[in-house]
Protein backbone atom coordinates (compact mmCIF):
# COMPACT_ATOMS: atom_id res chain seq x y z
CA UNK A 1 0.00 0.00 0.00
CA UNK A 2 1.73 3.37 -1.27
CA UNK A 3 1.87 6.72 1.02
CA UNK A 4 -1.01 8.27 -0.96
CA UNK A 5 -3.08 4.81 -0.23
CA UNK A 6 -2.35 5.20 3.91
CA UNK A 7 -3.14 9.02 4.13
CA UNK A 8 -6.58 8.17 2.24
CA UNK A 9 -7.60 5.39 4.41
CA UNK A 10 -6.79 7.74 7.17
CA UNK A 11 -9.15 10.50 6.02
CA UNK A 12 -11.27 7.78 5.46
CA UNK A 13 -11.40 6.18 9.01
CA UNK A 14 -10.86 9.97 10.82
CA UNK A 15 -13.95 11.53 8.41
CA UNK A 16 -16.58 8.81 9.56
CA UNK A 17 -15.78 9.60 13.36
CA UNK A 18 -15.81 13.39 12.12
CA UNK A 19 -19.22 13.24 10.62
CA UNK A 20 -20.60 10.73 13.40
CA UNK A 21 -19.53 13.36 15.59
CA UNK A 22 -21.31 16.22 13.45
CA UNK A 23 -25.31 14.43 13.23
CA UNK A 24 -24.09 13.97 17.37
CA UNK A 25 -23.29 17.78 17.12
CA UNK A 26 -20.62 17.22 19.71
CA UNK A 27 -17.52 19.69 19.49
CA UNK A 28 -14.49 16.96 19.46
CA UNK A 29 -15.84 16.59 15.75
CA UNK A 30 -13.55 19.63 15.00
CA UNK A 31 -10.90 18.07 16.13
CA UNK A 32 -11.16 15.34 14.30
CA UNK A 33 -11.80 17.61 11.41
CA UNK A 34 -8.27 19.06 11.94
CA UNK A 35 -6.98 15.61 11.23
CA UNK A 36 -9.24 14.66 8.49
CA UNK A 37 -8.17 18.31 6.65
CA UNK A 38 -4.92 17.93 6.67
CA UNK A 39 -4.72 14.38 5.49
CA UNK A 40 -7.34 15.42 2.52
CA UNK A 41 -5.64 18.56 1.45
CA UNK A 42 -2.20 15.95 1.30
CA UNK A 43 -4.47 13.57 -0.85
CA UNK A 44 -5.93 16.22 -3.43
CA UNK A 45 -2.44 17.71 -4.14
CA UNK A 46 -1.22 14.33 -5.19
CA UNK A 47 -4.09 14.52 -7.67
CA UNK A 48 -3.66 18.25 -8.67
CA UNK A 49 -7.15 19.24 -7.39
CA UNK A 50 -6.00 22.78 -5.96
CA UNK A 51 -9.17 23.93 -4.72
CA UNK A 52 -10.25 20.56 -2.87
CA UNK A 53 -6.61 20.94 -1.28
CA UNK A 54 -7.37 24.27 -0.21
CA UNK A 55 -10.55 23.68 0.42
CA UNK A 56 -9.02 21.02 3.34
CA UNK A 57 -6.94 23.60 4.30
CA UNK A 58 -9.64 26.18 4.90
CA UNK A 59 -11.69 22.82 6.71
CA UNK A 60 -8.12 23.16 9.53
CA UNK A 61 -8.26 27.07 9.91
CA UNK A 62 -12.26 27.12 10.42
CA UNK A 63 -12.29 24.06 13.07
CA UNK A 64 -11.05 26.37 15.51
CA UNK A 65 -13.99 28.88 15.02
CA UNK A 66 -16.23 25.95 14.92
CA UNK A 67 -15.04 24.69 18.47
CA UNK A 68 -15.41 28.03 19.93
CA UNK A 69 -18.83 28.63 18.74
CA UNK A 70 -19.91 25.27 19.46
CA UNK A 71 -18.61 25.27 22.99
CA UNK A 72 -20.15 28.79 23.13
CA UNK A 73 -23.79 27.68 22.51
CA UNK A 74 -23.06 24.74 24.90
CA UNK A 75 -22.51 26.95 27.34
CA UNK A 76 -25.51 29.61 26.33
CA UNK A 77 -28.46 26.44 26.16
CA UNK A 78 -26.62 23.55 28.54
CA UNK A 79 -30.20 21.69 28.15
CA UNK A 80 -30.78 21.88 24.51
CA UNK A 81 -29.23 18.48 22.46
CA UNK A 82 -29.13 19.69 19.57
CA UNK A 83 -28.34 23.88 19.11
CA UNK A 84 -29.85 25.52 15.84
CA UNK A 85 -30.09 28.89 14.50
CA UNK A 86 -32.58 30.39 12.08
CA UNK A 87 -30.83 30.73 8.66
CA UNK A 88 -31.60 34.29 7.66
CA UNK A 89 -32.70 35.38 4.15
CA UNK A 90 -30.33 37.59 3.98
CA UNK A 91 -27.22 34.86 4.18
CA UNK A 92 -28.58 32.66 1.83
CA UNK A 93 -29.15 35.79 -0.80
CA UNK A 94 -25.28 36.36 0.20
CA UNK A 95 -23.92 32.67 0.17
CA UNK A 96 -25.71 32.05 -3.36
CA UNK A 97 -24.40 35.55 -4.80
CA UNK A 98 -20.83 34.14 -3.70
CA UNK A 99 -21.13 30.98 -4.75
CA UNK A 100 -21.71 32.12 -8.03
CA UNK A 101 -19.33 34.79 -8.42
CA UNK A 102 -16.37 32.64 -6.48
CA UNK A 103 -17.21 29.28 -8.30
CA UNK A 104 -16.59 31.17 -11.73
CA UNK A 105 -13.81 33.45 -10.53
CA UNK A 106 -12.22 30.17 -9.09
CA UNK A 107 -12.78 27.96 -12.13
CA UNK A 108 -10.65 30.73 -14.22
CA UNK A 109 -7.86 30.80 -11.48
CA UNK A 110 -7.74 26.78 -11.57
CA UNK A 111 -7.60 26.08 -15.15
CA UNK A 112 -4.74 28.51 -15.17
CA UNK A 113 -3.14 26.18 -12.12
CA UNK A 114 -3.89 23.07 -14.53
CA UNK A 115 -6.38 21.78 -11.76
CA UNK A 116 -7.56 18.67 -13.56
CA UNK A 117 -11.29 19.10 -12.89
CA UNK A 118 -11.75 23.17 -13.05
CA UNK A 119 -15.45 23.90 -12.57
CA UNK A 120 -16.18 20.51 -10.41
CA UNK A 121 -13.26 21.42 -8.16
CA UNK A 122 -14.27 24.91 -7.74
CA UNK A 123 -17.91 24.52 -7.55
CA UNK A 124 -17.28 21.79 -4.82
CA UNK A 125 -14.87 24.19 -2.93
CA UNK A 126 -17.01 27.07 -2.47
CA UNK A 127 -20.09 25.32 -1.53
CA UNK A 128 -18.08 23.42 1.40
CA UNK A 129 -16.77 26.62 2.44
CA UNK A 130 -20.19 28.00 2.57
CA UNK A 131 -21.83 25.13 3.89
CA UNK A 132 -18.64 25.14 6.86
CA UNK A 133 -19.67 28.31 7.78
CA UNK A 134 -23.27 27.24 7.85
CA UNK A 135 -22.32 24.36 10.03
CA UNK A 136 -20.09 26.90 12.49
CA UNK A 137 -23.37 28.35 13.04
CA UNK A 138 -25.82 25.38 13.32
CA UNK A 139 -27.97 26.30 10.47
CA UNK A 140 -30.00 23.15 10.33
CA UNK A 141 -30.23 23.71 6.33
CA UNK A 142 -26.60 23.30 6.06
CA UNK A 143 -27.40 19.36 5.74
CA UNK A 144 -29.00 20.40 2.61
CA UNK A 145 -25.63 21.70 1.27
CA UNK A 146 -23.84 18.84 2.29
CA UNK A 147 -25.85 16.22 0.46
CA UNK A 148 -25.31 18.25 -3.14
CA UNK A 149 -21.52 18.98 -2.04
CA UNK A 150 -21.22 15.29 -0.87
CA UNK A 151 -22.39 13.99 -4.03
CA UNK A 152 -20.43 16.25 -5.75
CA UNK A 153 -17.47 15.75 -4.41
CA UNK A 154 -18.27 11.56 -4.64
CA UNK A 155 -17.87 12.12 -8.39
CA UNK A 156 -15.05 13.99 -8.49
CA UNK A 157 -13.21 11.79 -6.57
CA UNK A 158 -14.64 8.63 -9.06
CA UNK A 159 -13.55 10.52 -11.88
CA UNK A 160 -9.65 11.14 -10.30
CA UNK A 161 -9.77 7.42 -9.25
CA UNK A 162 -9.72 8.03 -5.86
CA UNK A 163 -11.77 5.60 -4.44
CA UNK A 164 -11.37 5.51 -0.77
CA UNK A 165 -11.85 9.24 -0.81
CA UNK A 166 -15.14 8.42 -2.87
CA UNK A 167 -16.14 6.09 -0.42
CA UNK A 168 -15.59 8.76 2.23
CA UNK A 169 -17.82 11.31 0.81
CA UNK A 170 -20.74 8.57 -0.07
CA UNK A 171 -20.87 7.69 3.29
CA UNK A 172 -21.03 11.92 4.08
CA UNK A 173 -24.04 11.85 2.09
CA UNK A 174 -25.84 9.37 3.82
CA UNK A 175 -24.55 10.85 7.41
CA UNK A 176 -26.09 14.18 5.48
CA UNK A 177 -29.76 12.97 4.85
CA UNK A 178 -29.82 11.21 8.72
CA UNK A 179 -28.05 14.45 10.42
CA UNK A 180 -30.87 16.63 8.92
CA UNK A 181 -33.32 14.67 10.05
CA UNK A 182 -31.24 14.06 13.37
CA UNK A 183 -30.70 17.76 13.97
CA UNK A 184 -34.60 18.30 12.80
CA UNK A 185 -36.11 16.01 15.48
CA UNK A 186 -34.01 16.61 18.40
CA UNK A 187 -33.01 20.12 17.73
CA UNK A 188 -33.86 23.74 20.12
CA UNK A 189 -33.60 26.71 18.04
CA UNK A 190 -31.28 29.33 20.29
CA UNK A 191 -30.40 32.66 20.04
CA UNK A 192 -32.44 33.54 16.90
CA UNK A 193 -30.89 36.92 16.65
CA UNK A 194 -27.37 35.80 15.93
CA UNK A 195 -26.69 36.53 12.08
Amino acid sequence: MSIVQVIEVFALVTGVAYAVLEILQRPLMWILGIATGAACAWSFATQNLYASMGLNIYYVAVSFLGLYRWHRDAVEAPEAKIHLRKLPSGVIVRSAVAMVICTAGLSLLLRFLGDSMTVLDAAVAVMSAIATLWLTKCYLEQWMLWIVVDVMSAVLCLLSGMYAMAVLYLFYVASAVYGLFHWKKLGEYINETDN
